[in-house]
């Protein structure tokens, strides 16, 4: 495995990868690899395919400054993460290769970015997309691979891919969760032992939504309260937002008669989590 740290490398090793007949698969990260992130890098083990992980921390896409400043990664346990499991090149720019002077251009995409994260993380998803969008354009890969948790994000890249055009295959990759059901994220290493007891609620209470689509409701509104009457049962922890949203536009519906995501945010302490689950209701 080589790790390189600017694009002119990147492209170098690339270009050399496809001169032998490689197809590119990308992983995009900003670092702290966990198990979630091995299975990304898993669904991208292909026998013709030159495996590239990209490790960034953006700071374009932090609306918090105490945020950036704690999302804290270890970039040597991260080459050892990645070597372990194959991975051919590691891309770990410097936030000046990636932004050597003020952007002037940036990419937006409208309506997906308008509901659930949107509101409460101004500017969040147009950092996504504007970084996303260098990243291809930097290593231009055949395939990428996201994980289903970040399902907004999921949302936002597979439209600018779409609507602009551009020859990736974007990979959806189911969630991954531990055992008690919390979906794996770096941000769960900040959780005091407190915390970490508490939050497998959030999964168990998005579960107890699934449960009252199953028996029969068919009112976005009822199925959400069903789901905040776990989420009280912990009273320290705050819900940022819980809706129940068409899959598609992820705006929020009032009657479920199709495909959904039932999506949540919520703080424990000073960590945001995340998380969602799918239902298909037809009529």
């Amino acid at each position: 495995m080589t790790c390189v740290r600017t694009i002119a490398e990147t492209r170098c090793h690339v270009a050399e990868a496809r001169r032998t007949g490689l197809g590119i698969a990308l992983v995009p990260t900003m670092g702290a690899l966990h198990p979630g992130h091995g299975v990304l890098i898993d669904w991208a083990r292909r026998p013709a395919d030159f495996r590239v992980v990209s490790i960034f921390v953006n700071p374009t896409q932090f609306d918090r400054r105490e945020d950036f400043e704690a999302y804290a990664i270890n970039l040597n346990a991260d080459l050892e993460f990645c070597a372990a499991r194959g991975v051919d090149l590691v891309f770990a720019p410097s936030a000046a290769e990636m932004y050597p002077v003020p952007l002037s251009t940036r990419i937006e995409v409208t309506g997906l970015a308008d509901h659930l994260c949107g509101p409460f993380r101004p500017g969040h998803f147009q950092a996504v997309a504007t970084v996303v969008a260098k990243l291809f354009q930097i290593v231009a890969p055949d395939r990428a691979y996201f994980g289903e948790k970040d399902a907004q994000q999921l949302a936002v890249i597979q439209r600018m891919v779409a609507d602009l055009n551009m020859p990736i295959e974007i990979v959806p990759v189911p969630t991954v969760r531990e055992p008690d059901g919390l979906a794996l994220s770096s941000r769960n290493a900040r959780l005091t032992p407190e915390q970490r007891a508490a939050a497998p609620i959030l999964y168990r209470s998005l579960e107890r939504a699934l449960q009252s689509l199953a028996a029969g409701s068919r009112s976005a509104s009822e199925v959400r309260q069903t789901a905040l009457e776990v989420l009280a049962e912990i009273p320290p922890l705050r819900v940022e937002y819980l809706e129940v949203v068409d899959a598609a536009t992820l705006a929020p519906v009032e009657t479920v008669t199709g495909p959904v995501l039932i999506a949540a945010a919520v703080w424990l302490g000073a960590t945001r989590l995340i998380d969602n689950v799918a239902a298909d209701v037809r009529p």
